[in-house]
């Protein structure tokens, strides 16, 4: 499909590719918490960042989720039909899900602006990592990343990747 002469590629293909790409980058944020976009990055969510994007604090952990507009409307579009809208229940979990997002344009630079409430809750200062987690990309302090990481023992990891993508997966 052509699109005024330049090859059109659906959000989701960029998607796919971001989801196939599971380089972690380490990066810097500015005093403003700013982020430039590294450059294998860019070049894999390049429709993508033609959209804004939507920074949103994790439920797990104190970090940063990352989305493609594109996936975050798939996200909400899902919601919109598992929510019913007439539960005190579902309307809490609507409100805590969303509290926090925002939204953020990528400028001619390749860079985008964390705004300062999600800097603080991921405890980001300069030093930032980027890690492809499927479908969004996780914002971390990069102290705070590498403690994740190593919270893990190399053990424990051994077995929950066994019990995860062993023969009795999702059994």
């Amino acid at each position: 499909m052509e699109e005024s002469g330049k090859k059109f590629v659906p959000l989701a293909q960029n998607i796919s590719a971001m989801i196939h790409s599971f380089v972690t980058y380490q990066c810097k944020a500015d005093s403003k918490g700013r982020v430039t976009i590294p450059v294998g990055l860019k070049a894999v969510l390049d429709k993508a960042l033609q959209e804004n994007l939507i920074l949103k604090p994790s439920i797990f952990k104190p970090c940063i989720e990352l989305y493609p507009q594109g996936e975050w409307q798939e996200i909400m579009e899902k919601m919109r039909t598992k929510l019913n809208l007439f539960s005190k229940q579902h309307l809490d979990y609507l409100r805590k899900y969303t509290a926090g997002v925002k939204e953020a344009e990528v400028d001619a630079t390749g860079r985008f602006l964390i705004p300062k409430p999600l800097c603080e809750f991921a405890k980001i200062d300069k030093e930032v990592v980027l890690a492809p987690a499927l479908n969004f990309i996780e914002i971390w302090d990069k102290e705070l990343y590498e403690q994740e990481i190593n919270s893990i023992s190399e053990e424990d990891f051994m077995a929950l990747t066994e019990k995860i993508m062993g023969d009795d997966a999702g059994q």
